[in-house]
């Protein structure tokens, strides 16, 4: 067993989790030679070189190195593992667990879930009671609005953490409003934003939604001086470029809150950061935001369920449990790039919240190969094949 020893927070093991994960997936002798057997025999029947000796797997890897990145693909394919969901294992498979198992479905069905959910109706009740006249009939005070909308909406925000008996353990000094300077987190659900909204009213860079929560985008989160992209609209990445500088340099604007991953992933990853939230020129407060999944996973994977059913999951579960860490600002250092900058910032909350960090663009879960990539990839592979077995096999 290896030994871990704790000091000043941070975790000081005999071996990174890199290498423990990679040890995961390392065959053994045993395994690699029973696997070059059973290639070999299949390739004894139709495939010799000239002199009648067969192909070995060593030659049959030499064909090309795109063998190779298919099975390293197969076997540890970190892009996809990012946005993996957390599958819980069944514990209800005897006899002793199964009346336990229908207890528990009973109280967090029957019973908390009703009581969450009309503690969350009473909570927009009085918000909206409250927020509609504020923000429609208080026109000529305009700093006495903003900052009644501020603490309405840090009160919704905490009655949502409520609804899913929210765990939250805050560490560092809480954010305050001043120019130039952002927030940037790792992103693993909308409710993040919820989580950190209820301590401080943030502005946030956001896509676009639609439904429910277009709505609220709209009208509650704009009067925050929030700012709204659609990622299919090219032009968006330049007129979103120039609200960010105008909001920075103001002094009275909320605090600007960005998630530079720019999608929503596992909280076990951490994809590349755009540079675009490095690229202006101030102070970056980075934010680690880790979930425990003891009794629920809060990563939202927005391509198999709407965000009502997530927040449905997290009001049906026990609870929801995280730690937030505001680590110390950072600033641009002399001779470094906004790529650089970002990839160290990105260190920072990935050691804090015990994440691995992947070199991948979190974007390309949107977007398939074209066709002329994959046929390319096609020609180089048989123009390889060809070149090197040549007429030495027979293709019967």
């Amino acid at each position: 067993m290896k030994k871990v020893h704790y000091m000043d927070d941070e975790v000081i093991g005999s071996e990174s989790p890199q290498g423990r994960d990679a040890s995961l997936f390392k065959p053994s002798k045993s395994e690699i030679n029973l696997y070059q057997r059973h290639v070999e025999d299949i390739l004894s029947d139709s495939a010799y070189k000239p002199d009648g000796e067969k192909i070995s797997l060593r030659n049959l890897l030499d064909i090309s190195p795109t063998l190779s990145e298919a099975a390293s693909a197969i076997i540890d394919d970190s892009f996809t593992r990012c946005f993996k969901s957390n599958q819980t294992e069944p514990w209800n498979w005897n006899i002793y667990l199964f009346p336990l198992w229908c207890l528990g479905v009973i109280v967090r069905y029957g019973i908390l879930f009703p009581i969450r959910l009309v503690l969350l109706t009473l909570g927009w009740i009085i918000f909206l009671g409250l927020f509609l006249p504020v923000h429609f009939g208080i026109k000529n005070h305009e700093e006495v609005r903003k900052t009644i909308e501020r603490g309405l909406v840090e009160f919704i925000c905490s009655v949502f953490v409520a609804s899913w008996t929210g765990v939250v353990r805050y560490h560092g000094p809480r954010p305050s409003r001043r120019a130039k300077q952002i927030f940037v987190a790792n992103h693993t659900s909308m409710i993040d934003f919820i989580i950190l909204e209820q301590m401080t009213a943030f502005a946030v860079i956001m896509q676009k939604h639609p439904g429910w929560v277009g709505l609220l985008q709209t009208t509650v989160l704009e009067s925050l001086g929030c700012i709204w992209f659609d990622r299919t609209e090219s032009k968006d990445r330049s007129i979103v470029a120039q609200k960010l500088k105008r909001h920075v340099e103001c002094e009275d604007s909320n605090p600007l809150l960005i998630f530079p991953e720019g999608t929503c992933v596992n909280n076990e990853y951490t994809v590349m950061f755009k540079k675009g939230a490095f690229e202006l020129d101030c102070t970056v407060c980075p934010i680690a935001i880790k979930y425990n999944k003891i009794f629920v996973d809060a990563f939202w994977n927005s391509k198999k369920q709407s965000f009502t059913m997530h927040l449905i999951g997290l009001m049906t579960s026990w609870a929801v449990v995280c730690d937030v860490w505001y680590l110390e600002p950072q600033t641009l250092k002399l001779g470094e790039t906004p790529i650089e900058f970002a990839e160290r910032v990105r260190e920072m909350i990935a050691n804090r919240a015990g994440i691995k960090k992947v070199p991948w663009d979190g974007y390309l879960k949107y977007y398939r190969p074209s066709i002329k990539l994959t046929e390319k990839k096609q020609q180089k592979f048989a123009d390889a094949l060809v070149s090197r077995l040549g007429d030495s096999v027979d293709w019967r």
